[in-house]
């Protein structure tokens, strides 16, 4: 005689949280746009020649002069950090091209009809291009090593000069893809990202300091998210712990600019493809 064993229904498994299928949304964005930079290793390469001219070039005439007022510290150490910011600036101002040519090879519908929010999809797109930044610190500290340039090598100091290179290229990739919703043609994107560019680096103290300035030039940098990421590189990389404004403002300026460019950018971004 045979019992009867009733068919045990499968469990259901439970959603997982909301949080951490928005973070794994955000992961996979980054993954997928990291991934091309090994497709084309040569962008590496192309991307140490700006640092190297402005640090070999300009900084080695400059740190003939005797106008620039840098206290004890040699021009060159002083140069070093901004043209770490500046490069980080170049690199991701144009970021936004990009999302011009995925919205014309149609990659953007795709993205738009994903599961992942639009604050998923646009805060990947800023991670991925603060982690293709770290390209542009191993370059700078390469050269200061070359330059004999003294920078400082302590372990917290590293990190913290790679957290402030990740959220400025965020900061500016976003603010970038923020003008691409806007712009919508890469030929107004390419004319507006030049002209914005060359103020917001001279416009900050990346090459000369705050108090060489005029009044109203010092009051524009002190609005210029750069002039914060250039302040706390140049803390962390070479006066170890002086700093105009503060580590903690630097850092809360670029997280506060972060939060409202990806914000910007997540309500324009479906505008691309109207």
């Amino acid at each position: 005689m045979s019992s009867y064993v009733p068919a045990v229904p499968p469990a259901d498994f439970p959603e997982p949280p909301a949080a951490f299928t928005f973070v794994r949304h955000v992961a996979a964005v980054a993954g997928a746009e990291i991934r091309k930079l090994r497709h084309d290793p040569l962008e590496l390469l192309t991307r140490a020649i700006q640092p190297m001219l402005w640090l070999v070039v300009f900084g080695q005439v400059m740190a003939r002069l005797r106008g620039v007022p840098t206290g004890r510290l040699p021009y060159l150490d002083f140069m070093a950090p901004g043209i770490l910011a500046q490069s980080v600036l170049f690199i991701a101002i144009f970021y936004g091209i990009a999302t011009i040519w995925e919205r014309d090879l149609g990659i953007l519908h795709k993205l738009l009809v994903s599961p992942a929010t639009r604050t998923a999809l646009v805060l990947g797109k800023a991670l991925s291009a603060g982690v293709r930044a770290l390209s542009q610190a191993v370059i700078v500290y390469l050269l200061t090593l070359l330059m004999h340039i003294h920078v400082q090598f302590h372990l917290a100091n590293i990190a913290g000069v790679l957290l402030l290179v990740i959220m400025g290229s965020a900061l500016f990739s976003m603010f970038s893809v923020v003008m691409a919703c806007l712009v919508k043609t890469r030929e107004r994107f390419m004319g507006i990202g030049q002209i914005l560019t060359m103020p917001l680096f001279f416009a900050s103290n990346a090459i000369y300091p705050l108090s060489l300035m005029p009044g109203w030039l010092r009051t524009i940098s002190t609005i210029n998210p750069l002039s914060y990421q250039v302040d706390g590189l140049r803390t962390l990389m070479v006066t170890g712990g002086t700093s105009a404004f503060g580590l903690r403002l630097d850092f809360g300026v670029l997280l506060l600019g972060i939060a409202v460019f990806v914000a910007l950018a997540a309500r324009l971004y479906p505008r691309m493809i109207t």
